[in-house]
């Protein structure tokens, strides 16, 4: 059996998506964003720091050269083994990285002012991505699909949960 390139997560997560077909940097970007944004965030920076250390190391290799000298990437069999093992052997529990749970947990430095403000503009992000999770889990029939909206759902709840448990005052 070919050896199997080991990955890390941002980068399981490019060849997840390219599992669908061939995609630039731009549309991974933007899919990714549709497809787990609420729950992984991928920057631009990642990606485009991501592809040519995938190419390199045989993951990927380079498609069409599109408009604009965009690129295109295709998974290559490498690509595919090294995201199965990914997907195979992450059974350890995540760290939560959250700028905004860092920012609650020090917001007792912060003026009323400010903390109020905070709050609120958490608060209205927050609400505004609980709607947006609500309707990914319904229209989300994919039986592996629907328990990770459903999870979307549950987690944007628990953030406003905290968000109202600071003290403003």
């Amino acid at each position: 059996m070919a050896p199997v390139t080991p990955v890390n997560a941002t980068a399981a997560a490019l060849l997840g998506l390219l599992h669908g077909g061939p995609m630039t940097g731009g549309q991974l970007v933007a899919t990714a964003g549709e497809r787990f944004g609420l729950f992984f965030s991928v920057t631009r920076s990642q990606v485009y720091r991501e592809l040519p250390a995938l190419t390199e190391e045989g993951l990927l290799r380079l498609g069409k050269q599109g408009p604009r000298a965009s690129q295109q990437y295709v998974i290559t069999a490498a690509g595919k083994r090294s995201f199965k093992y990914w997907l195979a052997t992450g059974g350890d529990a995540d760290a939560v990285r959250s700028p905004l749970v860092l920012r609650l947990l020090h917001a007792g430095t912060l003026t009323v002012k400010q903390r109020t403000e905070l709050l609120r503009s958490a608060r209205e992000a927050y609400t505004e991505r609980l709607a947006a999770a609500r309707a990914a889990a319904r229209a989300n029939e994919d039986p592996y699909g629907r328990p990770v909206a459903d999870f979307a759902v549950a987690h944007t709840r628990a953030m406003i949960k905290l968000i109202d448990a600071v003290p403003e005052d």
